[in-house]
């Protein structure tokens, strides 16, 4: 019933019962004292259970709701891989045209080559996925807003069009760009919220992770198996800075959103711009729909250049305060080139993006200085 500010703060997380301390302890440690053979306090060894690592996970799993279980990995794509095991060869996925480059890369080059079927469709449009699905489909998969297009699905949508085709089938959303704060998707009808927290969820650039939530009871139960098994787990520190990071969640998305959807309006009045994508704008195709199931717009912004990737690559070479580099949701704000960087693996495909895109992770500098540093770079 908390606030979710307050849930980011205190959920798994009470003060130590040996020590009193008010900050979840670090324990680091691979292996745990048995009172007997088989008789523990509740952990065994570390790839299968931390004491830091399952604070984490209760943070996350209640920041989705009720009934959430959570389960946290070495990175997103561990994540991403481990919930993938739960589609048997000769299944198929529906997946959105426009995801991350990893995503892509794992889905396309790694797991077909082990007997699944992947079929890419534009999720902004729910008819298209429901016209996708056939009796082997197990698995939808979304990104919403994606990478780095910043496409809207709608979620509610597409849920109760997959659960009306055939119940069966699981819907999971990466909701890396949105974070829990600004998006929850179990409550919309999403089985699996997927996140590398890598990104706004730890927020500070420094560790890398990934989780996934979910209330499906058996889900949860073979996921845990299957993470215990593959072994892909955070160690006690990662776990111990991403919990940390949650703290402050809440206050940095909201700066997050407020210098995005700012910069976002000067943006696309600058003669440099041909065109600004970011949900938060009237002009984007899927403006209503993030209105309706996003909290804010988020900090992610991708604009395309008049001069193309010859324009994109000296626009980024010319910021000052916008560092050049891959990744997002820090607190700094970052820039790059996604088509020669982030997503380069679909060079050649279908979800090839433009050489002139430019991504910009807006971070929570003053946004007065962020449109300082961006105007002179255009300008360049």
């Amino acid at each position: 019933d908390l606030h979710f500010e307050t849930t980011a703060i205190h959920a798994g997380q009470a003060p130590d019962p040996a020590t009193g301390a008010v900050i979840t302890p670090l324990y680091q440690t691979s292996t745990y004292a048995q009172e007997q053979v088989g008789v523990t306090r509740g952990f065994d060894y570390s790839r299968t259970a931390n004491p830091t690592r399952r604070s984490l996970e209760e943070c996350l799993a209640a920041l989705e709701g009720a009934g959430s279980y959570g389960l946290t990995f070495a990175s997103g794509m561990a994540a991403i891989d481990t919930l993938l095991r739960l589609v048997k060869p000769g299944e198929y996925v529906v997946v959105s045209n426009d995801v991350y480059g990893g995503t892509f890369r794992l889905f396309d080059k790694v797991l077909a080559g082990y007997g699944l079927a992947f079929t890419f469709v534009d999720a902004s449009i729910p008819a298209q996925v429901e016209h996708a699905l056939r009796p082997e489909t197990t698995l939808v998969w979304l990104e919403t807003p994606t990478n780095p297009l910043l496409k809207i699905a709608d979620i509610a949508e597409i849920a109760r069009r997959v659960k009306s085709s055939r119940p069966g089938i699981w819907l999971a959303v990466d909701n890396t760009f949105a974070s829990p704060y600004l998006q929850q998707p179990l409550a919309l009808g999403a089985d699996f919220s997927v996140y590398s927290t890598t990104k706004y969820i730890a927020g500070h650039s420094d560790v890398v992770g990934g989780a996934i939530v979910t209330r499906d009871a058996g889900a949860y139960e073979r996921l845990k198996f299957l993470q215990n098994a593959i072994g892909a787990v955070p160690g006690p520190m990662d776990a111990w800075l991403t919990l940390r990071g949650i703290k402050t969640l809440a206050l940095r998305m909201e700066r997050h959103s407020s210098n995005a959807l700012h910069i976002a309006e000067f943006l696309q009045n600058h003669p440099a711009v041909e065109r600004v994508i970011y949900p938060g704008l009237d002009s984007h195709p899927g403006h209503a729909i993030a209105q309706r199931q996003m909290k804010m717009f988020g900090g992610m912004i991708s604009i395309i250049l008049k001069g193309g990737e010859s324009a994109a690559r000296r626009m980024t070479a010319a910021t000052r305060l916008f560092t050049l580099a891959e990744s997002l949701g820090g607190v700094e704000s970052l820039i790059e080139v996604p088509a020669v960087m982030t997503h380069a693996s679909v060079t050649g495909s279908a979800l090839e993006i433009p050489g002139g895109l430019v991504r910009l992770s807006v971070g929570i500098e003053h946004v007065d200085d962020l449109l300082q540093d961006l105007e002179q770079a255009l300008n360049e």
